[in-house]
């Protein structure tokens, strides 16, 4: 581990030359990154070549290793940082939702409709497929987080939480796939109707689970 931001300033004064370094490398590891966020949306991330990775970056082969040990590690991080970034943007929007029922129906709402506001973060996740359910970051942990305080507070009669989030997930990727396959076919409409099901699934009576599904919406943060 590096030392932190704090400790660094503690031991010394940063120059002007370093911190133009700094802004490089971290330039070119972000660069990394959105090629491999890229790559993951288009299904190619199994089969690219650390050559093909940093072609999409626009970098030099040999900057690759001064960022990352592999490019499982690349794609482990790109993974990561990307949901976590849209999870934390789902917090802000849910900020202040104290009924875990409404909480989960607002973020799933919310996720189905990338397609039509975020489509990039969409395609990562239908290119990720069902692997994103095993990131400790994201989506996955905060909808098992809801699902479980929903259980313990009866909102939510399904026993198995790991099977509920499988079904859910499921759902939301099979969703975000057709929507790329079949554009002009799929409303934001069929987000509602997934959102209804998936509570539905839960345990939610089919009168509350059709009101929830179909509540005004929160903004979410620009991308």
């Amino acid at each position: 581990m590096g030392v932190n931001a704090s400790e660094a300033k503690s031991t010394r004064v940063d120059t002007p030359g370093e911190s133009r370094l700094g802004r490089r490398k971290a330039r070119t590891r972000q660069a990394l990154v959105d090629a491999a966020v890229s790559l993951i949306a288009e299904g190619r991330g199994d089969r690219a070549s650390i050559q093909e990775i940093t072609e999409a970056a626009d970098i030099g082969f040999g900057s690759f290793y001064n960022h990352f040990e592999s490019k499982e590690q690349l794609f482990e991080v790109a993974s990561e940082e990307t949901l976590e970034r849209w999870g934390r943007m789902i917090d802000r929007a849910t900020e202040g939702i104290s009924d875990s029922a409404e909480r989960f129906a607002v973020s799933l709402r919310l996720s189905g409709r990338l397609s039509w506001t975020h489509p990039d973060i969409a395609s990562f996740i239908a290119g990720g497929g069902f692997a994103l359910l095993d990131s400790t970051s994201g989506l996955a942990p905060r909808a098992a987080r809801d699902i479980g305080t929903g259980q313990t507070a009866g909102r939510f009669s399904f026993p198995d939480t790991r099977i509920a989030l499988s079904a859910v997930a499921g759902g939301l990727i099979g969703l975000l796939r057709l929507r790329e396959q079949e554009a002009e076919g799929i409303d934001e409409s069929a987000v509602d109707q997934l959102t209804e099901a998936c509570l539905r699934l839960l345990g939610v009576r089919s009168t509350e689970a059709r009101r929830l599904a179909h509540r005004p919406l929160p903004a979410a943060d620009h991308w």
